[in-house]
């Protein structure tokens, strides 16, 4: 069995990188702490540190030990703040969000619980990459994303649906004039696109093939609100979901022309594959299937 107060001493010294910091943050004496990071070092039949001048940096062999210390001890803190809540009958929801999402978009989705006495909720935006590895320590409860990345059965999580929403052109009153036509629209007006790796892109250069004459693309972007800002500016038509512009739909300053057949964005929910959810995460995804008339079921995680 491992010594998980040999797992903290090593952790320690690797992220101070120097033993005598590593040392006093433990309240250790320097030979003492050598000694402990010695005996799991004999553990493991493996050196965990070199020696450069006066720091010690981790061997390929320690790199991997510090990447499960990190996951190790994360789940353990999370642990601590799940059972704590519990005790307060107060649950925290830790969100992560690809910064590329529609802002909207969120805070539909998380109203009911932003509205609840019992419940805090804490969102943070970020790459995918990002996301995921925080999702992977458990920093994080669930991931948003409108795309979900590849994935085998050695995935450490799963994606849930939780709405999918219409794609359509969307512009100012002044330049669309009441016309509704896509394919005369896409073919006429200078268009403002999400960039490739967006998740209904494809969909979009589907019916550009099947047009007569080109589309004239003046901007490819990769961010919600950069797109609404765009269109706000009319100086194209945006391909885009209306719930990213409700407000200015709302008000008049924008106009939904037509949506897009066979063309929508889905939105979904990354959680890691385990047996136990938060009880927000679990309100959240009941939250959403009764909308969706689906009946929550634990076992689908």
């Amino acid at each position: 069995m491992l010594n998980y107060n040999h797992l903290r001493y090593f952790w320690t010294v690797g992220r101070e990188g120097r033993l005598t910091r590593a040392a006093e943050k433990l309240n250790l004496s320097q030979s003492a702490l050598s000694a402990q990071i010695r005996t799991l070092e004999q553990r493991l039949g493996l050196d965990l540190f070199e020696r450069r001048g006066r720091r010690l940096v981790l061997t390929p062999a320690g790199q991997l030990a510090m990447d499960h210390c990190e996951t190790i001890f994360s789940t353990g803190e999370a642990m601590l703040r799940r059972l704590s809540d519990d005790q307060v009958g107060r649950t925290t929801l830790r969100v992560g969000a690809l910064s590329t999402l529609s802002r909207n978009f969120q805070i539909e989705l998380l109203r009911p619980l932003l509205a609840s006495a019992k419940t805090s909720v804490v969102v943070r935006s970020g790459t995918m990459a990002e996301l995921l590895s925080s999702l992977k320590a458990h920093r994080l409860d669930l991931v948003l994303v409108n795309q979900v990345p590849l994935r085998d059965s050695a995935t450490a999580w799963t994606a849930r649906v939780l709405d999918k929403q219409p794609v359509s052109l969307i512009g100012s009153p002044h330049r669309l004039k009441g016309r509704s036509d896509y394919r005369r629209l896409l073919s006429s007006e200078p268009l403002i696109l999400p960039t490739a790796d967006s998740g209904y892109r494809n969909g979009i250069d589907l019916i550009a093939e099947q047009l007569d004459t080109p589309m004239q693309v003046i901007a490819e972007i990769d961010d919600m609100a950069m797109l609404r800002l765009l269109a706000r500016e009319d100086i194209g038509l945006a391909v885009l979901p209306p719930v990213v512009v409700r407000d200015e739909l709302e008000s008049g300053r924008l106009v939904e022309a037509c949506r897009l057949p066979d063309v929508s964005e889905v939105f979904s929910a990354i959680t890691l594959k385990s047996g136990f959810l938060p009880p927000a995460v679990r309100q959240l995804l009941e939250q959403t299937d009764a909308e969706s008339g689906h009946k929550f079921d634990n076992n689908e995680q």
